[in-house]
């Protein structure tokens, strides 16, 4: 060990490849094991959605912009991307449950203990959707969700979350949880998951992101950071400059 120095510390490393039931591991040294300016992970591309519909990814649109309202200075759930964080996170593990255990008995517990149910949250969102759009046209002379006003819309979310209305072959209350909780997170995570788009909840909170260094102002207290946000994927203006 008294060879043992810290610069071989950081330029060593191992990278565990996992395939199936098959683990390898091959130790790269004397360099690191990425790029400088690149990110170790894809950033979350909107396009086509991956587990909504398009009737389901408008009405979750519809209702990002309700929980987290545009203004002047800060867009919307919807323009955020919030929707888009949802689907990609419904078409993945979180959305299969998996991770979590899963097998009866499913018994109604106290809060405390969590969600007490056999379905997934990708399996919530679609039974919730659908009985939400059926709800609607029954009650409002046919029109959709997205057609409702802003006032009713409001009204419809404040009911699921009260639990005063009621969905067929759903939990309305549990659903808006999930939702509500859902638009936050998609609000304030790194831009790499498909939300917080342009860092816009960064900027609106003065939140640097995920900056590598601020010993410089460690001991500044009280004073706004003038640096803009950075996401995991870095930022536009650190790509190499070509010559």
């Amino acid at each position: 060990m008294t060879n043992f120095r810290r610069r071989d510390l950081l330029t060593g490393t191992a990278l565990v490849l996992v395939g199936g039931t098959v683990a390898r591991a091959s130790v790269v040294s004397g360099q690191l094991p990425w790029a400088p300016d690149s990110s170790s992970a894809d950033a979350v591309q909107a396009g086509q959605w991956l587990f909504f519909t398009p009737p389901e990814a408008a009405m979750v649109e519809a209702m990002a912009d309700r929980i987290i309202p545009p203004d002047p200075q800060t867009p919307g759930g919807k323009d955020a991307g919030c929707a888009v964080f949802i689907d990609r996170q419904l078409a993945g593990p979180y959305g299969r449950a998996e991770g979590l255990y899963n097998r009866p008995p499913f018994v109604k517990g106290i809060k405390q203990q969590g969600p007490q149910s056999a379905l997934t949250p990708a399996q919530v969102y679609r039974t919730a959707l659908r009985a939400l759009d059926h709800f609607c046209r029954s009650q409002q002379g046919g029109k959709s969700w997205v057609e409702l006003s802003s006032e009713r819309q409001d009204e419809v979310l404040h009911g699921l979350d009260s639990g005063a209305i009621e969905l067929e072959g759903a939990d309305g209350k549990v659903f808006f949880k999930g939702l509500l909780t859902d638009v936050q997170e998609g609000f304030f995570a790194d831009p790499l998951y498909g939300g917080n788009r342009d860092m816009c909840a960064w900027k609106m909170i003065g939140f640097p992101g995920a900056h590598y260094d601020y010993r410089d102002w460690v001991m500044r207290h009280n004073e706004r950071y003038p640096h803009p946000p950075v996401s995991i994927a870095g930022r536009p203006d650190w790509n190499p400059k070509k010559s």
